[in-house]
């Protein structure tokens, strides 16, 4: 119910935040504590005791405007533009006793009489109000009696127009506000311009790389050469492949691709299995999966593509192992080098790294760069995952026995964090290539990366190797570096298998 104290009575600031004025008023929202919910009508009026305020409020409705038989106050804070926006703006002349809210009337109607009817109390009346009938004109002035009329081309004494400083839509005279929008148009504009030969660009990204190639009429040739030891191990767990060149089993659109190779290496731990697996598998699902049509982005499919190859292998594997009575508890790392034209993809699974030996022309030195990024459980990214997925990390292994975060195989681990999702990295081949290393954890347990390249670029300066049983010199030396890399590694104390796999960069 709404309440009302002595006319003409002080009139107490509020405690509750809200501007007092004896009239409606709208809370915006509700104050911690307050049983008034936001969007009530507040009647407020001084009392003998202070302030006296009641709530009135529709459930399910919104709070439309109304007055109070005592005050015939309104909302406070209310602009022109929130009464006219308000579904069924004014109330009927009519109150009911109490301050009950009436049901809405036209809004015509409900403009009328909030012109004439709506006044704030204590106020002189108003020469110009229009009396309803059945009703006495309200003493004081018309609420908003300083806005002209509609129709009112001239702001007269009444005060200025509504937004009489916004020019009108058909003004020559853009103004600050049309200048704003016509500048925002015309940059939507060039970023639609702009966005349309982006789109192009990325569709058509591989197909431009293509054509800088065949511009230099040069699509390197790639030829890997192995070696492996099995060091102090029982035997001999790590996999791996080679294949120069798989086209044709490939059968990419011709179009895009001439030349498609691959180069993997697999350090197996927990038996053979799974690297054995992996290597006589991958490349099978590989080739089944690669685009065979034309296609917008050969590097999104691509990437795709190894995407489904290893998550269907390594499914493929879990299914076989379980299947075993006992389950084969092997897993495997894997780090493959898929080359399309002049293009290196590097998907890595585990510790096993691939490196990149280029020549830089200003320090006239070559450098090792590396191709793929190491999974262990020591790094945050994976630890966290682990543990996301109710695993631990412990002594630096995934319950304190995996040593990597991601394989292929190792199913008793699945559960406790560790994947076979590969990270896949894209590299584009230059003239100053040298060759590719691929080695499993054996070999940089004892070499870093920088030490192993150099190893290597000596053994390809050694004029002592010499060819044997009709080979090329080159194909001799590369093969005597790889032989020679893992037997120092060995010499050097790795406990582990040893894998040197040497990818000669060069002419076709």
């Amino acid at each position: 119910m709404f309440m009302a104290g002595p006319e003409g009575s002080a009139r107490p600031p509020r405690s509750d935040g809200l501007t007092f004025c004896g009239s409606l008023l709208l809370r915006p929202r509700p104050r911690k504590g307050s049983s008034t919910s936001a969007g009530a009508l507040v009647c407020c009026a001084p009392g003998p005791g202070g302030c006296v305020s009641s709530t009135h409020e529709q459930p399910g409705t919104r709070p439309l405007l109304a007055r109070c038989d005592q005050c015939a106050g309104l909302a406070a804070g209310v602009t022109v533009r929130d009464f006219l926006a308000l579904p069924h703006a004014g109330r009927s002349a009519d109150a009911p006793p109490q301050g009950r809210i009436s049901e809405p009337v036209s809004v015509a109607d409900d403009l009328k009489n909030f012109k004439n009817k709506f006044r704030f109390p204590g106020s002189p009346p108003s020469a110009g109000a229009e009396s309803l009938p059945g009703k006495e004109a309200q003493k004081g002035p018309l609420l908003f009696d300083d806005l002209p009329p509609a129709s009112s081309t001239d702001s007269g004494s009444g005060g200025p127009l509504l937004f009489d400083d916004l020019p009108p839509a058909s003004s020559g005279d853009s103004g600050p506000l049309d200048t704003s929008m016509s500048q925002m148009v015309k940059n939507e504009e060039k970023g639609a311009k702009r966005k349309a030969p982006e789109e192009e660009k990325n569709g058509s990204e591989e197909l431009v790389e293509k054509k800088v190639c065949k511009a230099s009429s040069v699509i390197f040739g790639l030829k890997g050469y192995v070696a492996e030891r099995k060091g102090e191990r029982e035997e001999m767990q790590d996999a791996h492949v080679i294949l120069n060149d798989i086209t044709e089993e490939c059968r990419p659109p011709s179009s895009l691709i001439a030349r498609v190779s691959y180069f993997a290496v697999f350090d197996g731990h927990g038996g053979i299995r799974a690297s054995k697996f992996a290597a006589q598998n991958l490349h099978q699902n590989l080739i089944r999966k690669f685009p065979k049509g034309d296609v917008i982005s050969v590097e999104k499919t691509v990437k795709r593509c190894l995407l489904d190859t290893f998550k269907h292998t390594d499914e493929e594997f879990l299914k076989q192992a379980s299947s075993q009575k006992p389950a084969w508890k092997d897993g495997s790392t894997a780090t493959c080098v898929l080359a399309v034209d002049n293009i290196l993809y590097i998907a890595n699974l585990g510790d096993s790294r691939a490196i990149l030996c280029r020549f830089n022309e200003e320090s006239q030195k070559h450098a090792a760069l590396s191709l793929s990024k190491e999974h262990n459980p020591t790094q945050y990214e994976e630890r966290m995952r682990i543990q996301k997925a109710g695993g631990n990390v412990r002594d630096g292994r995934v319950l304190g026995v995996l040593e990597v975060s991601r394989s292929i195989g190792d199913g008793q681990y699945k559960r406790c964090g560790v994947t076979s999702v590969p990270d896949i990295r894209r590299c584009q081949l230059t003239p100053n290539d040298r060759f590719i290393l691929l080695a499993c954890d054996g070999l940089f347990k004892v070499f870093t990366p920088e030490e192993a390249v150099n190893f290597i670029l000596s053994c390809l300066e050694d004029e002592k190797i010499q060819s044997r049983e009709g080979k090329p010199t080159v194909d001799a030396r590369y093969e005597a570096a790889c032989n020679r890399l893992a037997n120092k590694a060995v010499q050097r104390g790795s406990a582990d298998n040893v894998t040197v796999m040497v990818v000669r960069i060069g002419s076709p």
